[in-house]
């Protein structure tokens, strides 16, 4: 199999590292807009190559992805709609770390094109929205009524510093994104919006101790209208460090995070930017090892009797390999993906979100392979 893995950063690079894992991978081509893009850790390999791409540029991407059997995106999300337009038209399975529920919906709207080319299309594909959306999706299928249908996820430092005990592990200007973006959720059948940051609950974690769930944007991904009607209540919450929220909420709310610019000792200052300056300088430790906490519960019967199906996963940084956990859950779940489009595992032709596209047990047993254990247990 020939991959095109566009974007050379911590996910790209962590995708391509895992394909490079594989025997019958023949081809890697990591394409960024610097030729020399890519992380450290990936291996000198004859079979991977690197490209110099600008993604904006819809010629250079059709023909860098010619003689591709298959398309990974970890390229900013607003590339995404047309980059898997531009896999069909090539003749790519394709899919992409997603992120933005708007950009899936356009992405689907191409389904009949990709069925006529013979295609499969798996947008929205990293952690979430990704591994969340095929566990929750599961667990409803196993039920005959489904009550509530809870997603928890968070990237986290092993060793927190005040005040924010958080570090960044993908994108400063994304966490912001879904800190001030209202989250989609299902409250009685109906879905429904709700402000980020708010409805703060704790969670206990075992060995990591409390964490604290609160409502961000982009998580569930399309799970609210797809089961409107089916489900009693759905939602996606960020897990943090018990503080975090009130931290940013406040800092929110003073105006800290607006994009409309005020005046400064006569210059236009928009507090965003200085916002992100400040905590890309305090939040920025790729030094620091990182963890991933994820748990996904969904309540209802089955045969007339009360059910629970709950997922559990810890992951810790590869201290040896130098990649982080963020990258593991993440990157890895894009390769994963694409390694079930070309070895024929996801056979279906056109476009279809994780929870649809993905089959959750072969999906599993791929993260096994690579010492990331999600443990199941019913009650």
């Amino acid at each position: 199999m020939k991959f095109l893995v566009l974007g050379g950063g911590m996910q790209g690079s962590a995708a391509a590292y895992d394909l490079l894992a594989q025997d019958d991978v023949a081809l890697v081509t990591l394409a960024d807009v610097r030729d020399d893009a890519g992380a450290s850790f990936l291996p000198d390999d004859e079979r991977l190559r690197r490209i110099a791409l600008d993604f904006s540029d819809e010629k250079a991407v059709r023909a860098a992805m010619q003689d591709h059997d298959v398309v990974l995106s970890a390229a900013p999300y607003y590339f995404n709609e047309e980059l898997a337009r531009l896999a069909i038209e090539t003749g790519c399975d394709y899919s992409d770390l997603g992120g933005n529920t708007e950009i899936l919906f356009e992405q689907l709207e191409l389904d009949q094109r990709a069925k006529d080319a013979g295609v499969t299309l798996v947008p929205d594909v990293g952690l979430a929205p990704g591994m969340v959306n095929v566990l929750a999706a599961e667990g409803i299928r196993r039920l005959d009524a489904v009550e509530s249908a809870k997603m928890y996820v968070g990237g986290l430092p092993q060793h927190p510093v005040p005040p924010l005990n958080y570090q960044v592990v993908y994108s400063l200007e994304g966490v912001l994104d879904y800190y001030t973006t209202p989250s989609w959720i299902v409250r009685d059948g109906n879905p429904v919006q709700v402000d980020a940051l708010t409805e703060i609950e704790e969670l206990d974690f075992g060995e990591l101790g409390t964490l604290e769930a609160f409502h961000t944007g982009g998580g569930a991904s399309i799970l609210p209208w797809r089961y409107e009607g089916k489900v009693n209540r759905l939602e996606y919450k960020t897990l943090r460090y018990p503080g975090h929220a009130t931290l940013m909420k406040n800092i929110r709310e003073l105006g800290l995070l607006s994009e409309d610019p005020i005046p400064v000792e006569g210059e236009e200052v928009v507090p965003r930017d200085v916002t992100i300056a400040i905590l890309r300088k305090l939040l920025t430790r790729r030094h620091e090892p990182d963890l991933v906490a994820l748990r996904v519960v969904v309540r209802g019967t089955k045969d007339g009797r009360p059910m629970t199906h709950r997922w559990d996963l810890l992951d810790l940084e590869d201290r040896d390999r130098g990649i982080t956990a963020m990258e593991r859950t993440t990157g890895y779940t894009l390769s994963i993906v694409g390694l079930m489009m070309g070895r024929g595992v996801i056979d279906r032709t056109g476009v279809m979100p994780p929870d649809e596209g993905i089959p959750a047990d072969p999906y599993l047993a791929e993260l096994a392979k690579r010492g990331i254990e999600v443990t199941y247990t019913q009650t």
